[in-house]
């Protein structure tokens, strides 16, 4: 086992989701330095439960994965990384996080049991029901948030869930869309492929762009948060919402390149600069107008 397998067993770049956990410091704007600490630790923690359930979702699709032209490079399926192995690491990534919950709040550690039952519950046959996938995948982001509140007094905003989850099920549908393109040229994928096909996926994208838009402006314009942030400017930022929520569909019907999210972010100079002006605008109507 080489140390960059072993590295690509974990997939790092999937950490950049778990930034959502910050999403409740970043909505209250609760700058306080043991508060922000303590979400860099679960943050880490989240990292750690996530990469055992990747590689337990590696070993569980070992052989299809080997089929798929991308996955077959993956380090269990490649031969890199035996499975057995594979199993005690993540064996041992689970409990750290769960012990080290155990003692940082009850809540992250309830909230990471229900991470883990519903993730393997995922990985063993709920991923292969169409629509339920997707939804599963959503829900996820929605409780990274609850991670993050876990170990902070900030009340979490329901139009921040409800725009977190429509738009993880916007990113989640573009990913189906891949796979459906890839059967489409005559790849194997999923079991679960049969219950999409590009017209479904397509309407569904335009629709939840839409409906992620016209939550996030409701959000802007909500009595409790122009209350809570003191300003009523807010709306503004949608400017760079509908932004980056066209580069990603460009991304997806013009390049078609919807495979993976994170890979996208972390690649993609339009959408990193996006979401660099919609946090600047963001803090400039919250604290400097």
């Amino acid at each position: 086992m080489t140390k960059m397998g072993f590295f690509r067993l974990l997939r790092p770049h999937q950490y950049i989701k778990n930034l959502f956990v910050f999403a409740p410091v970043f909505f209250s704007f609760n700058l306080d330095i043991y508060i922000i600490f303590k979400t860099f630790i679960v943050f880490a923690l989240f990292s750690l439960l996530a990469s055992s359930i990747y590689i337990i979702n590696d070993i569980k699709d070992l052989e299809e994965d080997r089929k798929h032209p991308v996955k077959k490079h993956r380090p269990i399926a490649s031969g890199i990384i035996k499975p057995f192995t594979a199993a005690l690491t993540s064996i041992t990534l689970a409990l750290t996080a769960f012990i080290s919950a155990f003692f940082l709040s009850s809540n992250l550690l309830l909230v990471f049991l229900i991470y883990f039952v519903l993730n393997i519950a995922y990985s063993f046959k709920l991923k292969h029901i169409a629509i339920v996938d997707i939804a599963i995948i959503a829900t996820g982001f929605v409780l990274r948030l609850y991670a993050g509140n876990s170990v902070t007094d900030i009340e979490l905003s329901k139009w921040i869930i409800v725009v977190t989850f429509l738009l993880a099920l916007f990113l989640a549908v573009a990913k189906r869309r891949d796979d459906v393109l890839l059967s489409t040229r005559g790849h194997q994928t999923r079991k679960n492929i049969d219950g999409y096909n590009l017209e479904f996926v397509n309407a569904t994208m335009v629709l939840m762009s839409g409906v992620v838009i016209v939550a996030y402006l409701l959000y802007s314009v909500s009595p409790s948060v122009i209350e809570r942030l003191g300003t009523d400017n807010l709306f503004i930022t949608t400017f760079f919402v509908v932004l980056g929520i066209m580069r990603y569909m460009q991304i997806t019907f013009v390049e078609q390149n919807s495979g993976s999210p994170t890979r996208i972010v972390i690649k993609d100079r339009f959408l990193q600069v996006t979401i660099f002006l919609w946090i600047t605008l963001f803090f400039v109507l919250v604290k400097l107008v």
